[in-house]
């Protein structure tokens, strides 16, 4: 005699509350334990870098934002389509490859790409392609946290302390100050000395304005044209306040004093720049806007 399933045995598997968590979150958690476990050393060098040289000390903030910003997209995450992708498994193979590259040259700066190139192919292995194009800014992202290699950051510091000072110098004697160049250094008016040390470069403060810039370029809705122009539109953003922060700094020196000079130059500039940065960032975005006719009937045209 043979028996019959009951309709509840037929019926699909319906998993506790609990047991779907486990589902959901237990493969990303496993992965992040193996991934800090097996990063460690990496991760507390990075940690070293971030507290010990201004230039880079954004960085430490670039994965709590990341975080935040995934937190508040998690809706249109739930959206998308979760199936395995394979080329996340090639990914992570060229991410370890890197790494290996890294150990046996002492490249370190390999080893910290490798990071983020891991966590890269994870996202497309099991994300699959709809959520990482839904995330692909926020993993580029990733990238600003770590500190650029020595030799590049060689080729960008020094040039960019040059021009800086000839910037300075040159807005200077629009303003009617007599400046005398000697080097990196600046005689205001044949009698105050000013010198732009590697500090007043710019770099630290380009590469906190490039990181602002795509966490604001992630959370508008605009088209990638115009989130791509925002973020290396903070370039000539950052250098520009840079170079207000100078001129105003070798101002106060030649009126004021120089105490109040070098406090405004690490206190208050340093508080106002990001307010002033953001509102060109905000008022870029509002002109290429503009630069968009919206069709009722169709997508926008680029004015002409």
């Amino acid at each position: 005699m043979t028996r019959h399933r009951s309709a509840e045995a037929l019926s699909p598997r319906t998993l506790p509350a609990g047991s779907r968590m486990i589902e959901a979150w237990g493969i990303p958690l496993l992965f992040l334990i193996v991934l800090v476990g097996s990063y460690w050393p990496v991760l507390a060098r990075l940690y070293s870098d971030w507290q010990s040289d201004e230039n880079y000390s954004f960085g430490q903030f670039v994965p709590l934002a990341a975080l935040y910003l995934l937190w508040g997209d998690r809706k249109r995450l739930a959206r998308c389509e979760v199936g395995p992708c394979w080329w996340g498994v090639v990914v992570i193979l060229a991410a370890q490859a890197a790494r290996l590259y890294g150990l046996v040259f002492l490249f370190e700066s390999a080893e910290r790409y490798s990071l983020v190139l891991t966590i890269i192919g994870f996202v497309l292995l099991v994300g699959g392609r709809q959520v990482f194009r839904q995330v692909f800014w926020l993993l580029l992202f990733l990238f600003l946290m770590i500190p650029l290699p020595g030799r590049i950051h060689n080729m960008i510091s020094g040039p960019l302390q040059s021009f800086a000072t000839f910037l300075a110098v040159a807005s200077l004697e629009v303003l009617g100050v007599t400046v005398a160049r000697e080097g990196h250094t600046m005689v205001l008016n044949d009698r105050v000395p000013l010198a732009v040390a590697e500090a007043c470069s710019g770099l630290r403060m380009l590469t906190a304005f490039v990181a602002v810039s795509f966490g604001l370029a992630y959370m508008v809705d605009r088209p990638r044209w115009q989130k791509a122009t925002l973020v290396v539109s903070s370039i000539p953003v950052a250098i520009l306040c840079n170079q207000i922060r100078l001129v105003v700094t070798a101002l106060l020196f030649l009126v004021v004093s120089s105490k109040v000079g070098e406090r405004f130059f690490h206190d208050f500039a340093g508080l106002t720049l990001m307010p002033m940065a953001l509102l060109m960032l905000g008022l870029e975005l509002w002109i290429m806007a503009k630069l968009v006719i919206k069709d009722e009937h169709g997508p926008g045209k680029t004015r002409v």
